[in-house]
Order: C-alpha cells, then structure tokens, then sequence
C-alpha cells in the first residue's frame, strides 16, 4: 500500500482484507492523536462502483466503530459530493476508490472535518498503519450497520450545483453522458436536463471500466466518436470512476484537454489565482487575468499551493489539474449566487462552465477550443511499467546533461529542463516533453506540447518509444 497524488492505492485482494481495516485504524488514531477528532464523533463513508468498493467500505465502517466513531454510510456518489457534506457536518471522511486505475486495484481517500488531508497527514497515516502492523493488527469483520445518509449528501451537492447556471441556460443543446461506470452517471443526467439540454445517456456498464480523463484511451475515444455520430450530439460528459475528474468531448467526439476545462472554469469564476501542476499547458499563463501559481502533479499539492495563496492574502483562489478536476479555496459568487469553496476536485463545476460558454457564445466546441490558441498539448502512459524500472529511468536521466541529450538525440536538443515533478525538457525547437511516473500505478506517463497535433502526437508516440526501449535494454 502507498500514497499516490491523491489517496492511497494498492490492490483490490489485498485491500479487501485487512489492510483496509489497517488504514482505516490508522485514519481514526491519527485524528484522535491530532485533536481533530474525539470518540462518538461521526466519520462519513462513501465508495465507487468496483466489485471491491462495498467489502472495503464495510471493513472501514467496522475498524472506526471499533475506535468508538459514529459512521454514516453515503453510498455511491461522487467524492466532490462526500467532501462538501464532510465539510457541511464537520465530519471526517472515507471515499472508497481507485479513481481512474484498472478493477484489479484500489483505493482510500481521506478527508479531515476541515477538508483533503495534505502529505503531512498522509505520512502521519503511514507511520501509524506501519506501527500497527508491527504490533501485529488483526481485524475480524463484524458487519455493523452505518446508517444510511445517502439522500442527504447526494441533496446537499445538487442544491450546489443546481445554482452554478441560469433557469434555461443549456437549452437547445443535445450533450451525450457517456455513464459507463461513474458514480456521477445519474447526477450529470438530472443537472444537465435541469438546465434545459436535452440528454441521451449511453453506455451504462455494471462491470467497472477504469477511465482516465487526462490520457484517455483510444477504445473511449472510439465509443465517443461513434456516439456523437449516432446522435447528432452537441457534446459528450462523463467523468472517472469517482466523479472527480471530468471529460468533456466536443460535437465529434473528441475529448477536450483537462486544462483547458480547469481554465475555462478558472475564466468562468474571475479567479485572481489559479493554481495548478507544472503538467498544466504552458499557455494558461498568458490566457486569462488571473497570477499563475505552478506545484507539483496531485490534489496535496494543488490544494498546499492554494493555501498558500489564501495566507498571503489573496482572495478568489481556484486551482486545477490536466486531468480537469477543479477545487476552489476561495467563496466564489456565480450569477448573484454564493459558491462556497471546496478544496477537493470537482468534475461537475468545469463540465457546467464549459457548456454554459458553449451555449451563451453560440459556438461548436471545436471552435470554441481553437479560440484559446494554446499550444497543442497531448499525454499518455505505459500502463504495467514496474515502478522500479520508471525509477532507474529518472535515475539515468537526471544522472548528467549528457544521459539526457543521448536520450534525446534523436528527438531533439535540450533547452531548459524543470525538476518540480519527473523531468520536463524545453527543447530548443519550442517543443516541450515531459517523463514522470505515476504516483498510483506501475505507469510511465510521458506528457507533450508542440504546435500542431500532428507536432504532439509524433513528440508523444517518440517519447513512450524512447522508454520503452531504454526499459528493453536496461
């Protein structure tokens, strides 16, 4: 089990046993420790649609009860949702998910009564699951009944999101959700015919299907396309498996990069700031009014940086990753209506801003993509690349300007190159290509940005290349 860029990760076989119970022991002392919490004090407990999800809930409901917490069960929603009811009743929270990644794996996210836990408390957790299973852990299911508050957390995120748009504001559009196996599926049906749109849903799934919004595959590009000809669909949505990361396609069926969703929404709220990873489309600096603050990739970072801003006195702080997701650290007020800041990602907020522009400019997608005039950034990844192998790679490449030009020779010579997070090479054509490995899964993702698509998708396809052969021969 480990800590990736947002929650911890590990195998569904494994996580469905003890170590769920383990985590989540360590969860409930480290908030008793910290003060943040006391005995009776209620923690919330939401999960995804993934085989595993229910069994771990269970586990994480008995080892709170254990420790003298009441639970509350909340289903299956999104975690934006679970987190803005967490912080409505001062609550704790558990969200059973792994996100994006494959069915075999899964994961926890946890949220203190105040919001996200930061990589304080992630190491804090750490070290007292580790002093637990030193102590020899043992946990016996016991099965206990939490009681059911699904409805009102689920009540509590559309009264949110139903005040984002005005009455009307996406009628005459036809958008496709594509629900497959999300927990925001039913949620994005109900907002959007709220607002007027006319909505066809497809390609509802009982098995899980792991979508990932910042390098999504070929396979759903495909079941999008062909939906939006089928259609005649204005637009697609659709989101990961637990409603935090949101994708949106345009009349083709081509899905729109997260970043530019994140500043779409970032120009929808008037943000003063905006901070996002050093993965976001370099572009975004000189694309809105708002003072650009860079962190590192995953939520911890994200929501550290936004912190940050608040404590330096600014105020109308948003913040952003590339896979979509945005969080918001400031009160926004959005047509005359409050917006109280939820610093967790968001899917919902930048799928509601970017059909509102497209309906309120009259304007296809595709065009209103091409008005940003970013450079053309693309991303994808190595899935079942050994972490040990990704680490040998950053190793070699940041050993000497010598290892890394020979990696690069024949793809380019190297201007700049930035070490926030993974390696990001400037070349000295423009281009930009960036190796990092994931923080959830044995992955290797290689992120690009040229000038054209053609440009990116040769820079990306000779990235993953160059990997997997530096892989085949060390």
């Amino acid at each position: 089990m480990k800590f990736g860029t947002s929650g911890l990760r590990g195998l569904s076989e494994d996580l469905k046993g003890r170590a769920s119970a383990l985590y989540a022991t360590a969860f409930g002392r480290y908030l008793l420790d910290s003060r943040r919490a006391q005995p009776g004090d209620l923690i919330l407990v939401g999960r995804d649609f993934r085989d595993s999800s229910p069994e771990m809930a269970e586990n994480c409901v008995d080892a709170l009860a254990g420790l003298g917490f009441r639970t509350a069960d909340c289903g299956t929603v999104p975690t934006p949702a679970l987190a803005l009811y967490g912080l409505q009743e001062r609550a704790a929270c558990l969200m059973i998910t792994g996100s994006h990644i494959p069915a075999d794996r899964n994961g926890i996210k946890f949220y203190r009564p105040d919001g996200e836990i930061d990589k304080d408390d992630e190491a804090a957790i750490t070290a007292a699951a580790a002093e637990l299973d030193r102590a020899g852990f043992s946990f016996t299911p016991g099965a206990k009944t939490a009681p059911d508050r699904s409805e009102e957390c689920r009540s509590l995120f559309v009264q949110r999101n139903g005040g984002l748009l005005e009455n009307g504001a996406l009628a005459g559009l036809t958008i496709g959700v594509y629900q497959h196996s999300t927990v925001a599926r039913d949620l994005l049906v109900e907002l959007l015919e709220q607002y007027g749109a006319k909505v066809i849903a497809f390609g509802r799934s009982e098995t899980f299907i792991p979508v990932d919004t910042e390098a999504v595959s070929e396979e759903t590009i495909a079941i999008l396309k062909n939906a939006a000809k089928q259609y005649g669909l204005d637009a697609i949505v659709s989101a990961d498996g637990d409603g935090d990361r949101p994708l949106v396609a345009d009349e083709s069926g081509q899905p729109l990069r997260g970043d530019l969703l994140g500043l779409i929404t970032a120009n929808f709220l008037d943000a003063e700031v905006v901070v996002t990873p050093v993965t976001s489309n370099s572009g975004i600096e000189s694309a809105g009014n708002f003072r650009v603050i860079r962190t590192r990739v995953g939520s911890p970072f994200v929501i550290a940086g936004m912190q940050d801003a608040r404590t330096a006195g600014s105020d109308g702080v948003a913040g952003f990753e590339a896979n979509g997701g945005v969080l918001t650290a400031s009160d926004f007020s959005v047509h005359g209506q409050p917006l109280r800041a939820l610093p967790t990602r968001d899917c919902f907020l930048p799928i509601l801003a970017t059909l509102s522009l497209a309906a309120s400019t009259k304007q296809p997608l595709s065009a209103l993509v091409a008005t940003y005039r970013l450079p053309v950034a693309a991303a994808d990844r190595l899935e079942n690349f050994p972490i040990e192998t990704s680490a040998r790679l950053m190793a070699y490449l940041r050993a000497g300007p010598e290892n890394l030009a020979a990696f690069l020779r024949s793809i380019g010579e190297v201007d700049a190159i930035s070490d926030i997070d993974g390696l990001r090479v400037t070349l000295k054509d423009r281009r930009i290509i960036h190796f990092r490995p994931s923080g959830n899964a044995p992955e290797m993702r290689c992120y690009v940005e040229s000038e054209t698509e053609a440009a990116a998708a040769g820079l990306l396809a000779d990235g993953l290349a160059g990997i997997r052969q530096w892989a085949a021969a060390h």
